[in-house]
């Protein structure tokens, strides 16, 4: 399969899963074993909990690209659905300067996480391809989950943290106008016209 018919089908399970969302109204409360990270973005401060516990693979790549400072200087550059759902897509964008090598893949059934509000999980193509992107949920979109019993590729995406603080400045980077023209396939229209800066990432107590 052609790879740029391969990248359009996957960016469309995207779509798909933006549409079966549950709406929900608040970021999670970290958990014993969960690592803050503060991200320092260009529309204000989110604090997440990395789930190194759950999801000891997905964590550590995270906090690997946090420590060495990859994602500094880095943007969220997509967005996906409407102010109150949908997903924000940000990360390495496959800088080679930045970018590690791709983990192996954590899916949600073997972690027990799950895709709901304010969830990270990895932006991937195959399974075994996430390295240094990421989305931020908003809604619940048990649709990107892993399942089994699904025909084809059903991993579903790594989960391995959740907003804590900062939920709405995640709505203000999905809210931000999009380009009209910029991206491919099914992204052509989800591109920010502006990417919001990650202008540092860093551990905190």
């Amino acid at each position: 399969m052609p790879v740029r018919l391969a990248t359009m089908i996957r960016q469309l399970a995207f779509l798909i899963a933006a549409l079966l969302f549950v709406p929900a109204a608040s970021a999670q409360a970290p958990s014993v074993g969960d690592v803050q990270v503060a991200l320092e973005t260009g529309k204000g401060r989110i604090v997440i909990a990395v789930h190194k516990d759950k999801a000891p693979v997905t964590a550590a790549n995270f906090l690997r690209y946090v420590d060495e400072k990859r994602l500094d200087g880095t943007a969220f550059y997509r967005g996906v659905g409407a102010p109150d759902y949908g997903f924000v897509q940000g990360g390495a964008q496959n800088d080679p300067k930045r970018v590690l090598p791709p983990i192996r893949h954590e899916p949600t059934s073997e972690t027990g996480l799950t895709h709901d509000d304010g969830a990270l999980s990895m932006a991937r193509y195959a399974p075994g391809s996430a390295t240094g992107d990421f989305f931020i949920v908003l809604g619940k979109m048990p649709g990107m989950d892993a399942n089994p019993a699904a025909p084809g590729d059903n991993q579903g995406f790594a989960v391995f943290a959740h907003v804590t603080e900062g939920m709405d400045v995640v709505k203000a980077i999905l809210a931000a106008p999009k380009s009209p023209t910029a991206g491919e396939g099914v992204m052509k229209g989800q591109m920010l016209e502006a990417p919001v800066t990650i202008v540092t990432a860093r551990r905190v107590p």
